[in-house]
């Protein structure tokens, strides 16, 4: 009938950091109603003030919500916040939604634990920044099922505007997690090749320059390259994750009995950096490593402005540090 909506689904959402808080805002503007639950108080009070409730407990979030969203750092706190007294809290026909950087082999024990209490299954591992979060412009990596992408669409268009279906389950978790790859992987040989041009005396800003125009750019060069000129080693993802993530990516390769080379090389070096760095946040801590062994820092004489992000290309992102 005229002027009619139906009702909003109710929403557990489990994680309020960095990304989980402006995704919180941006459901509750939607007109959903969110039940919000992090286990460090201050990020409950941040849900408050977003417009979320925010219960003392994830199982008392979760107390006939339709849908359960994950917005974690990674598989560890992914499988203890999907508990069977979450599960079995929730809605009847409701639906978990992961939106944390996880893996395949990692999400399977809570797959059937979801199984067993009825629950569906998607997964939309996250392309983007907080700002991003914040304006509904996120990319998602969704695998599972075609009906069930269907139901909730609605609902992930209010923090997306860019959802790629990529198939059944696991594939959306390794999408992302070779999105990530490529990017670590460009980042470090983008700074080998400034390195070596710059050791041959080209002009750091010449060579910026002919590599952004030339057959080989790419997103990085175009739109991240900058921050690392201006000294910014972009903070929002930490080291200690980063690694974990290439780890996965080898281990995945390994098993799927594919070359992994260069993914191996990449993970090496992001490792050695942990070892030289600790966890520090900083996306391109692997670049700060080159930099380090060659005795060179990639800077222009006259810096952009650092953290200049507007328009940038789809970066890796940490979901609650």
């Amino acid at each position: 009938m005229p002027g009619y909506h139906p009702p909003m689904s109710t929403i557990c959402l489990i994680g309020v950091g960095r990304m989980g808080e402006p995704l919180c805002a941006g459901l509750v503007r939607a007109g959903y109603r969110v039940r919000a639950y992090d286990v460090l108080a201050e990020r409950r009070e941040a849900a408050l003030s977003r417009g979320a409730r925010a219960p003392d407990s994830a199982a008392a979030a979760a107390a006939g919500a339709d849908v359960l969203l994950t917005v974690l750092p990674g598989p560890t706190e992914v499988a203890a916040a999907v508990d069977d007294a979450v599960l079995g809290a929730l809605a009847p026909r409701a639906t978990w939604i992961d939106m944390s950087s996880n893996t395949p082999a990692d999400a399977e024990p809570c797959w059937k634990r979801a199984a067993a209490h009825g629950v569906g299954v998607l997964e939309a591992p996250i392309g983007g920044s907080p700002a991003d979060a914040a304006a509904g412009r996120l990319r998602l990596y969704v695998g599972g099922e075609d009906a069930l992408l269907e139901r909730h669409r609605p609902l992930l268009s209010a923090v997306s505007d860019r959802i790629t279906h990529v198939g059944g389950p696991g594939t959306g978790y390794v999408a992302k997690l070779l999105v990530n790859l490529l990017w670590f992987g460009q980042a470090a040989a983008t700074a080998e090749a400034l390195l070596l041009g710059r050791r041959a005396g080209i002009d750091l800003g010449v060579l910026t320059e002919t590599l952004a125009a030339g057959p080989a750019s790419t997103a990085f060069i175009r739109h991240d390259l900058p921050a690392l000129l201006a000294g910014d080693y972009l903070t929002d993802f930490g080291l200690d994750r980063i690694h974990d993530q290439l780890t996965a990516v080898t281990a995945l390769a390994e098993r799927l009995d594919t070359p992994h080379g260069i993914t191996d090389t990449v993970r090496r070096l992001h490792g050695e950096a942990l070892e030289r760095y600790g966890p520090a946040d900083g996306e391109l801590l692997g670049v700060a490593l080159l930099e380090e062994k060659a005795g060179i820092l990639l800077r222009h004489p006259v810096a952009p402005v650092a953290n200049s992000r507007t328009g940038a290309a789809e970066r890796p992102t940490e979901n609650n540090p």
